[in-house]
């Protein structure tokens, strides 16, 4: 079945964080042809009917239609203890991570938590994730299994951790090869899953076992690699005590194979000159994530200063450090602590992170992240009026953005219209 969703159109033919707001391509009464799970079209609506009667018309008025938003890096083990009170990093992942991620050893709660971690995700308009599981294989499976059920493009990789975590949460560097290279020939590519190689950050992490996964995604180099860079300075100071040789943090990762293009660095916010142009020299990706650095109190990533050296940057949750499921509401987050850095982030820049900017981080954005034709069709329609408070300042918009704006900056789950995965719409009941 051919279906046109018809609309308010939102697409991009480039960068508006390096070109401008012009990139942007917006219809105020356009159409998305969606055929076979991708998108056939987008075009002015009427052209669209023309060419297509026999299509089935979903008419959503003046929502915005746009391709569905991206996290870069989110834990769903986390997902139950989301928002827990205080703490610095250190503390806050032995007081409340560790203890929850030592559940997942039953496959039964993996299970449990995968499908509520997707219901909350795609009730936000979160269409693609990329997510740390836990060192259970177990977490890993029921994560892929869930996110297949529902055909969704998903990245993810079981976390290697064999110092500094408890005994129920410790692998070895042989295990951690041998556990990520099972899981990986299992479902990497195996529908819309892409398997990444996962060692949780430097200080869980012996130089043995940092060799072990750099020498598997080596052997293995169409799979991307996530871990954790600069977040905290006691965290630096940490690792500068663990790694007395390295250079600095970057290096702990750079002389064990695991740093190059596809690899993901979340938080990357208190980096040195070094590290800064090495990560640019091997088109790495940086992952911001705004609710989590200011939740638990980490810095402020400088975006104006990283995308303007040229660095890939995605945007992302980190949930549940990030204190919210909604990349809406870390597009706010985003925009106010660019703020603090005396930068005003567009809308138009803002959305792009989310959509596009992010799809280039996971180096997808020629499956996903973009209304164009060949696309995979993960959509998310927006209601611009959805709350009274919004409703009433976006009437006094005078142009796209300024009617965005608001959704950006108090927009939720209500804002969130209607959701298309593979070319279906959410609700759909066959």
């Amino acid at each position: 079945m051919t279906d046109l969703l018809l609309g308010q159109i939102l697409s991009f033919t480039g960068n508006p964080m390096a070109e401008g707001p012009g990139v942007a391509r917006h219809s105020a009464r356009g159409g998305v042809l969606v055929e076979a799970g991708r998108i056939a079209a987008v075009d002015e609506a009427d052209e669209l009917r023309r060419a297509h009667p026999d299509a089935r018309v979903t008419d959503y008025g003046n929502a915005l239609i746009s391709a569905g938003f991206i996290d870069t890096h989110a834990h769903y083990p986390q997902t139950a203890m989301i928002a827990s009170w205080g703490k610095r990093l250190i503390d806050w992942l032995e007081s409340y991570t560790f203890p929850e991620e030592m559940r997942f050893a039953d496959p039964d709660y993996a299970v449990d938590i995968a499908g509520r971690y997707f219901d909350l995700t795609l009730s936000m308009g979160t269409t693609t994730v990329c997510s740390y599981c836990t060192i259970h294989p177990e977490s890993v499976d029921a994560f892929f299994s869930e996110a297949q059920r529902r055909d969704l493009r998903v990245f993810a990789g079981k976390t290697c951790m064999d110092r500094n975590a408890p005994d129920g949460l410790r692998d070895t560097p042989q295990s951690a090869y041998d556990d990520s290279k099972r899981l990986l020939e299992k479902w990497h590519g195996v529908g819309r899953a892409s398997y990444v190689v996962t060692p949780r950050f430097s200080p869980t992490s012996t130089p043995d076992q940092l060799s072990v996964l750099g020498a598997l995604w080596a052997e293995h180099p169409t799979c991307l690699m996530q871990t954790h860079l600069s977040e905290q300075t006691d965290e630096i100071a940490w690792v500068k005590a663990l790694f007395p040789s390295a250079r600095d943090y970057l290096d702990t990762y750079e002389a064990h194979g695991l740093l190059g293009p596809g690899g993901l660095y979340g938080h990357a916010i208190h980096l040195e000159p070094r590290e800064r142009d090495r990560l640019r020299e091997m088109d790495a990706s940086l992952i911001h994530c705004p609710t989590s650095n200011t939740f638990i109190g980490s810095g402020l990533f400088d975006m104006d200063g990283l995308s303007a050296a040229g660095h890939r940057i995605g945007l992302a949750t980190d949930t549940g450090g990030g204190s919210s499921f909604s990349m809406l509401r870390t597009m706010a987050a985003a925009y106010e602590i660019a703020q603090l850095r005396h930068r005003a982030l567009h809308p138009s820049e803002l959305w792009w992170l989310a959509t596009q900017g992010a799809a280039r981080a996971l180096r997808a954005d020629d499956r996903i992240g973009n209304l164009a034709p060949g696309m995979e069709a993960d959509l998310v329609v927006i209601d611009l009026a959805s709350t009274p408070a919004i409703e009433q300042r976006a009437a006094r918009a005078n142009d796209l953005w300024d009617a965005v704006f608001p959704t950006i900056m108090m927009g939720d789950d209500r804002a969130v219209k209607a959701v298309w995965i593979a070319g279906r719409p959410l609700a759909d009941p066959d």
